[in-house]
């Protein structure tokens, strides 16, 4: 267990000086000095303990097993201490609290052949009371508008910031089991309420103990061997709370119930104790007990026969990786491999029916212990089911590696013929020329290709990626193979654009199954059943006029680059699940679509669209189009960040809906650090961007690439305007020429100012 020091508290000797004794009155002298009286106990001297704080993770509850007392016939008893952050950072005593709520749980094996080998149980749902207990100075305390009888809170008078909390009541405590085993791992944890900060103001973020995890007999630190997700998993996704320790890590973005901050803490209240009726699960159309329900909530996009409030509240959660792959969020043992039971299992494959047999090969499973039979080991197994760990053995199997790009004479007037020649391996092997023949079996999109594009010789942009604007797009399919392995591909192009540096890469993606890759195969609606692998294609640097030099892309310069694919991988998994079939593993691959200097389109989603309140007659929701907000780039950054905040087109998984809420970004949107690397700065110097963008490419001119940046997600006219008066080209007033006047943002949004991107975007808010 983590310990917290705390500042010791000095004391000041208070002498209590006795009054001087009344006279007698015969002579109007005064009286013989009276005897002194006893000194005062010494008083907490000023400012050696708090009673605000500015921030949650500036409040530290901390309670020893030792000092707990929740299972046997003892009577209850809980003592703890709470110290608080001063504005000078030191941590002091915390004095003054009027209200926790202690939450106990304890993990017991399971007995009955249903379920998993180790279950939660709640103490209090186990005393048929409630997931808490109540602590208040005066044992009473108001619970959805009721009093109810609460532990009696006492701070010690003599040590400020340390509390002791008994029951007083009839009876003992009802989060204590009496009949519960004190052998068994208990978790305890506390919540504290009321806290302000120095302005009054209403602490944000609960204020949460770290979960204390001891065996009651013993009073000994334990280890869960149940908890299989890690905290980490989901702050990959979710964020993570500034402030705590790094052992303490706490995830930052959990709508529901105001955040809980850590798995450890949701287990508490959802476990199998979970009082809920069968026609109450029916009606909710999902399991309350915390392994079931978050399956359902990260399926339910892809779960297609949802009822109740789980369509409603669930089913446009899209999990932004990829949903077989169970060690995103399992990453702490093999538990969910190794214990196959059910209740895991119809929560998400929901047109199961263990109880006829449906949608299971006609199979009635005598019970959970039954299920390994089939699928302990072997093929069916959760880890070879779900192809678990697959694409990283696929990363590698399929590989275009470019050797050279040149320039060939054409008898077509005006042109020239661009070849580019690559070594091809497939599964370990040069690929031979009948399996290249017959490649677009093995292709999930036969019409991904070769990705050839010219570079700006000065900055390393591309300067053109698509089309006929100087991106050389080349089918990889109908080329010549030379010799095994071996591929020609070739193509006439304008002789004017083949010129300059360039790069080359490719975006061709396969099927894959188990370890290799294999030819697809489809299901009953049509759908390619194997998983999408792309091709690993390193993105190789070329010029095409005779001895000039060789320019790499911007955006693979690290230096000048503020985010990585690593960064989307801890979410996405990998990139090749964001972008579908293509292909694509880096952002080098992605600027070929995506670059500053492409322009906007009206088949590119310039619109943005969001869920308004109606529904149709099927009970669908209603979309309608945000008017006068548009976009007209495709460049990177624009695209990522509107995404990201809900502003895109169609029926996104990202949206914002009628109120203007952000719904399905699942961590803080101004917590810039979710995506870009921590050592990085979005202004450089001069006050430009650290990239050295000097402009975005709109069908109309350029805009300015900060404010662009910002617009993606503060779409307001005030924001607008603002960005005008600060120097901005915008998309209804574009500039002319490509290398813009820097905006004035850095004057106040630089790193380090009182309104630098660095404090305005700390991750606090959607």
């Amino acid at each position: 267990m983590r310990t917290y020091k705390r500042t010791i508290l000095a004391t000041a000797l208070m002498a209590v000086i006795g009054l001087v004794g009344c006279s007698d009155g015969e002579d109007g002298q005064d009286g013989a000095p009276g005897e002194p009286g006893a000194p005062g106990e010494p008083g907490t001297p000023a400012g050696n303990v708090v009673s605000t704080v500015e921030s949650a993770a500036d409040f530290i509850l901390t309670v020893a097993p030792e000092d707990i007392v929740v299972v046997g016939s003892e009577e209850f008893s809980v003592k703890f201490t709470a110290t608080g952050k001063n504005s000078a950072g030191e941590s002091l005593p915390f004095t003054g609290l009027d209200q926790v709520a202690i939450y106990v749980a304890n993990q017991t094996e399971n007995m009955t052949d249903t379920g998993a080998p180790l279950v939660w149980e709640s103490n209090g749902l186990a005393n048929d009371f409630s997931y808490s207990m109540y602590c208040t100075p005066t044992g009473k305390a108001d619970s959805w508008g009721t009093e109810v009888d609460a532990c009696t809170l006492v701070e010690d008078e003599a040590n400020p910031g340390t509390y002791t909390g008994t029951w007083e009541h009839d009876g003992n405590a009802p989060i204590v089991l009496e009949n519960g085993d004190a052998n068994s791992l208990h978790r305890v944890m506390v919540r504290t309420y009321n806290i302000v900060d120095s302005s009054g103001t209403s602490v944000s973020d609960k204020l949460l103990s770290t979960p204390i995890d001891f065996i009651p007999a013993t009073n000994e630190i334990a280890i869960s061997e149940k908890d299989s997700v890690s905290n980490a998993a989901c702050i990959k996704c979710h964020g993570q709370l500034d402030g705590y320790e790094d052992t303490d890590s706490r995830i930052a973005d959990l709508s529901a119930h105001h955040n809980y901050q850590k798995v450890e803490n949701c287990v508490s209240c959802h476990n199998p104790s979970y009082p809920v009726t069968d026609e109450e699960a029916e009606a909710l159309g999902y399991n309350l007990n915390f392994n079931a329900m978050i399956h359902t909530i990260h399926a339910g996009h892809h779960i297609d026969n949802l009822e109740g409030a789980a369509k409603e509240m669930f089913s446009e959660i899209a999990f932004p990786a990829e949903l077989n792959e169970c060690t995103t969020c399992h990453d702490n043992g093999t538990q969910w491999n190794d214990n196959v039971y059910a209740e895991a299992c119809v929560s998400c494959h929901t047109n199961v029916d263990f109880e006829t047999g449906e949608g299971h090969l006609g199979i009635v499973p005598e019970s959970d212990a039954s299920c390994s039979g089939c699928h302990g080991a072997g093929s069916l197994s959760p880890m070879q089911a779900h192809g678990v760990g697959g694409r990283d053995e696929l990363a590698d199997k399929f590989i275009i590696d470019i050797q050279s790009v040149e320039v060939e004479a054409s008898a077509t007037a005006g042109m020239s013929t661009l070849v580019v020649t690559s070594e091809v391996s497939m599964n370990g092997s040069l690929l031979d020329a009948a399996t290249y023949a017959s490649i677009t079996d093995y292709m999930t999109n036969a019409g991904r290709g070769l990705l050839i594009g010219t570079l700006d010789a000065d900055t390393g942009a591309v300067s053109h990626g698509y089309g006929a604007d100087g991106g050389f797009k080349m089918d990889f399919v109908g080329g010549v193979m030379s010799s095994d392995g071996v591929v020609v591909n070739e193509a006439e192009f304008a002789t004017d654009l083949l010129v300059g540096p360039i790069y080359a890469t490719a975006e061709v993606q396969l099927c894959g199954s188990g370890s290799e890759i294999v030819e697809c195969t489809q299901d009953d609606d049509g759908n390619i059943v194997e998983m999408g692998v792309a091709n690993l294609a390193e993105t190789k640097y070329f010029n095409l006029t005779p001895d000039a030099d060789i320019v790499e892309m911007r955006i693979a310069d690290a230096d000048r680059t503020s985010i990585s694919e690593a960064k989307c991988n801890d979410c996405h998994g990998n990139l090749t699940h964001i972008k579908s079939t293509h292909g694509v593993t880096e952002f080098t691959q992605c600027a070929y679509c995506h670059s500053e200097n492409l322009g906007g389109s009206p088949t590119y989603h310039p619109t943005v669209s969001y869920k308004t309140d109606e529904v149709d007659a099927d009970g669908n929701a209603i979309w309608d189009v945000v008017e006068g907000l548009s976009f007209a780039n495709r460049d990177l950054v624009t695209v990522a960040h509107r995404f990201h905040a809900g502003y895109w087109d169609g029926e996104p998984a990202v949206y914002r809906d009628a109120e203007g809420n952000l719904n399905g970004y699942s961590a803080m949107l101004n917590n810039c650090q979710a995506c870009h690397k921590e050592d990085s700065t979005v202004f450089a110097a001069d006050g430009g961007l650290t990239s050295g963008k000097r402009s975005v490419e709109t069908d109309a001119g350029f805009i300015s690439p900060i404010s662009e940046a910002c617009r993606s997600c503060h779409v307001s006219a005030s924001a607008l305007a603002h960005f005008k008066s600060n120097g901005a080209y915008v998309q209804d007033e574009p500039g002319s020429v490509v290398d813009l006047p820097i905006e004035s943002c850095s004057t106040c949004h630089a790193e380090g100012k009182t309104y630098g991107v660095d404090v305005m975007h700390s991750g606090t808010s959607h």
